[in-house]
């Protein structure tokens, strides 16, 4: 698992600096700086919190940390659950991702 990935993928996502995510975590940002270098491996708590200070799930965070070797270590009901979790998150919140950006995605003419 390559959580630095993760954290440098979500943090992108979210326009945060690594300050923004040490401070909405409690870390120490030189700590988040090395978690993203790889340099440091996060402890489950860790994880809870980056994932809280990022607002995503705990399990999407850790699904953008999977890198193909651990793909082949993970049994065929467990990749099941994660289809099925984020699937459930994207359906859930794609109203409301969708109510915000509706008059972006419509043509001029409309």
């Amino acid at each position: 698992m390559n959580y630095g990935k993760a954290l440098k993928i979500a943090r992108a996502i979210n326009g945060l600096q690594q300050a923004d995510i040490a401070q909405r975590a409690k870390l120490d940002p030189s700590y988040v700086c090395m978690l993203e270098k790889g340099k440091r491996k996060p402890s489950v708590a860790t994880i809870e919190r980056l994932s809280r200070a990022l607002q995503i799930p705990t399990h999407l965070f850790s699904l953008l940390a999977t890198e193909k070797d651990d793909l082949k270590k993970a049994d065929a009901e467990e990749i099941t659950r994660v289809g099925e979790s984020l699937a459930r998150l994207l359906f859930t919140n794609f109203p409301k991702y969708r109510g915000r950006h509706a008059r972006r995605s419509l043509p001029r003419n409309a």
